[in-house]
């Protein structure tokens, strides 16, 4: 039985995560549910799962759902209370689903409390791999990825390699890569040029082809953004350069991620774009449970095809891998400006396009620190979603 917390959990990832659980209840036992402020949703949770402790951590969220609930599960708020469901001690696998940079300090806390991370937060990396990676190995815990390409190239990997390999110990083995190719759909804009993309609406962004997935991720995948923050999370993950790490359009997706190996061997993982799956991976590794969300047809699946992205027409990728590659706080500035423009964008203060304009021109206007320390790192996500702010309201 592992004892799981999960932070996010009223969002996509958390509710699929929830679904998991539900459907392995001897392997699997809720013992924390932490979210920002959706009392009704969480209240739910509750009753269905029975934690320990719940927590949002809007502290007038939280104090409704004080006044809704007499039950068993104690009710945290605050960041404070979000810690709390960071390194509970009856916990021993938190599964990180928050949104955007606000996953860094609670992954951080579990990591350093000696708890196993199932990880669907990858601005938790982009923003500190470094500082992530190193905590990782100090403590002796596994970092497991919960996203379905990072999914894929690990099970690829473990294909390729000793199947008895941990996490930590292929990326020992990284000399036999040749390359990771990460898959992306292309998302509801695949094929249309920048200029067929000056009029698109918020509703068309959330249409995304395959995937159900929250707003600001969905956002993210019609940009491409989302395909370069997970360069920077392969890097981190996989410790490898960037030089080895390549994107392929693939519509379909059906196949998640591949690995090239130096003798031109090519492993990949095939599956239904359903999250579940990962994120059972993840949670069950290094075992597998039973499926229980629906199997691959490759009948039914019919032609898989695969193209080059379009640079030109979603610039946001190639902005983030040469931010990727420049490192030190450059991914962070880039997290900040592409999370506050995605805001404005869903709020209709800014057009499509302005998101890779605006995030482009403060990232070139970043001084780098090039080893940034924790608090060098807040203060940089601090400061760029400033100076993004200010370029939002004079757009």
């Amino acid at each position: 039985m592992k004892n799981i917390s999960v932070l996010g959990s009223t969002g996509s990832i958390g509710r699929q995560t929830l679904e998991v659980a539900a459907a392995n209840p001897e392997q699997l036992k809720i013992r924390v549910l932490a979210a920002h402020r959706n009392v009704d949703l969480m209240l739910q949770q509750i009753e269905l799962y029975h934690p320990d402790m719940a927590v949002l951590t809007d502290k007038e969220a939280a104090g409704e759902l004080l006044k809704q609930y007499h039950g068993n599960t104690e009710i945290l708020s605050g960041q404070e209370g979000l810690l709390a469901a960071a390194t509970y001690e009856k916990v021993d696998t938190v599964l990180g689903a928050m949104v955007g940079y606000a996953g860094l300090r609670p992954t951080l806390a579990a990591i350093n409390a000696g708890k196993d991370i199932a990880l669907a937060n990858k601005e938790t990396l982009v923003a500190a791999g470094h500082i992530v990676m190193e905590a990782v190995k100090e403590n002796h815990v596994n970092l497991l990825p919960v996203d379905s390409e990072h999914s894929a190239i690990f099970q690829s990997l473990r294909g390729g390699y000793h199947p008895c390999l941990t996490f930590t110990e292929t990326e020992n083995r990284s000399s036999e890569v040749k390359k990771l190719i990460l898959t992306a759909s292309g998302g509801p804009f695949r094929g249309k040029t920048k200029d067929e993309l000056k009029q698109v609406t918020l509703a068309q962004c959330l249409k995304h082809p395959n995937w159900s997935m929250g707003k600001k991720v969905t956002i993210d995948s019609s940009t491409l953004a989302n395909k370069g923050l997970e360069v920077m999370e392969a890097h981190w993950l996989f410790n490898m350069p960037y030089e080895k790490i390549e994107v392929v359009i693939h519509p379909q997706s059906i196949v998640h991620s591949l690995v090239e190996f130096n003798d031109g061997a090519v492993i990949a993982q095939l599956g239904i774009p359903d999250m579940k799956l990962p994120i059972q991976y993840a949670l069950s590794y290094p075992q597998r449970y039973d499926c229980s969300f629906g199997q691959l047809d490759l009948i039914k699946c019919g032609t898989l095809t695969f193209e080059a992205p379009d640079r030109e027409a979603f610039p946001s990728l190639q902005i983030a891998i040469e931010c990727g590659k420049a490192g030190g706080s450059l991914p962070c500035a880039f997290n900040a400006a592409n999370e506050e423009c995605v805001t404005a964008f869903l709020n209709g203060k800014i057009a499509y396009l302005d998101i890779p304009d605006i995030v482009r021109r403060v990232v070139n206007s970043h001084i780098p620190i090039p080893h940034p320390c924790l608090d060098e790192i807040e203060e940089t996500d601090q400061n760029v979603r400033l100076m993004t702010r200010i370029l939002i309201q004079h757009q």
